[in-house]
């Protein structure tokens, strides 16, 4: 399978100090990878440093082979890549419809309309004409991700989707996003929650102290009860 992102020794951070310390990562073309790893370690860095807001001090991002290390946001979002941040940050003061039609405006030529985001999210057509801020947790969730959507994107970087959520609500979301893996769009998920990473993702990858140390398939790394806890804590 071909890689659609490619990560190599990229090194970025804050202020001068190095959060990212030679990260090699890749996620192929129609996968989900799991970015897995305790608090702290860098991974939400990696995802604000592939998606341009914030700049690399060295290393390289290539998406569909084209070298995007550096490049601002809107560049890398043209080059098909689209986040669903931590928080989901949706227009608190506009409707859905008019979040939707935002995300539009600036979207490449694809296949993802208003319509369809619609048919995927029932509940958001119910919700169209309501604000941001009149929105549940999950129904926020659910809009972030059609707006990520919206741009037509091949790679998608999801950031921690199933925070502040209840479980009931993180189900939900979990449906939404395997109805995506049809849809043949590469996605990087950093992921705390380890039933849904396992749920969505084929493959997961390690982050500790700036570096991926570990790399494997879903269910060799469920498998694996020792190692999982040696590298998160976990049992």
């Amino acid at each position: 399978m071909t890689d659609l992102l490619t990560v190599r020794d990229l090194h970025a951070g804050y202020d001068g100090t190095t959060v990212l310390d030679g990260v090699d990562l890749d996620v192929p073309a129609g996968a989900v990878v799991a970015l897995l790893g305790r608090n702290g370690v860098g991974k939400t860095t990696l995802v604000h440093t592939v998606m341009g807001m914030l700049e690399p001090y060295s290393g390289s991002v290539r998406v569909g082979g084209r070298e995007l290390a550096g490049a601002a946001a809107h560049t890398v979002a043209r080059n098909g890549v689209a986040i669903v941040p931590q928080g989901r940050r949706v227009f608190a003061p506009l409707t859905v419809e008019e979040n939707l039609r935002i995300a539009a405006s600036r979207r490449r030529r694809g296949q993802w309309t208003p319509e369809r985001i619609y048919e995927l999210m029932p509940r958001l057509a119910e919700r169209r004409a309501n604000r941001g801020d009149q929105l549940s947790g999950g129904e926020q969730q659910m809009l972030a991700i059609a707006r990520a959507l919206m741009r037509n994107p091949r790679l998608l970087l999801l950031d921690e989707p199933s925070d502040g959520l209840a479980p009931a609500v993180v189900d939900q979301v979990a449906g939404l996003l395997e109805g995506l893996r049809d849809e043949g769009i590469a996605t990087l998920l950093v992921e705390q929650d380890l039933h849904l990473a396992f749920r969505l993702a084929g493959e997961v990858a390690v982050m500790q102290k700036g570096r991926i140390v570990h790399r494997c398939g879903t269910e060799e790394f469920r498998a694996d009860r020792d190692r999982a806890h040696a590298l998160l804590g976990v049992g």
